[in-house]
């Protein structure tokens, strides 16, 4: 598995990919530390890679504020579709934990 730290490094490794599926999932965090009442949306982006006889997993996580009442998980896919869109139309975003099935089926 190869860790991205930001977006537009993740997005120069896209055309390594298998497969035009990117992965995504969402979680939210609560930090017990801030007291303020702002909550932030991490999105996780997968997508699977090949070197020779390797499957890779690439990986980033991208931090987003939540709004009140917005439907955040909505607007950041389409955010994010539109992105993938201009590098390549075929790209395509899918709900789902690709990870856990990567690192059950990884020596």
């Amino acid at each position: 598995m190869i860790f991205i730290d930001n977006i537009e490094n993740f997005l120069d490794f896209l055309n390594k990919r298998i497969m035009d599926e990117v992965f995504y999932e969402f979680k939210e965090i609560k930090s017990e530390i801030d007291l303020s009442t702002s909550i932030k949306i991490e999105i996780i982006l997968h997508f699977l890679a090949k070197a020779r006889d390797t499957l890779i997993l690439y990986e980033t996580r991208q931090t987003v504020p939540k709004s009140g009442n917005a439907d955040n998980d909505t607007i950041v896919i389409n955010s994010l579709q539109k992105i993938f869109g201009q590098i390549d139309d075929s790209l395509k975003l899918i709900k789902g934990k690709i990870r856990e099935i990567f690192l059950s089926y990884s020596p």
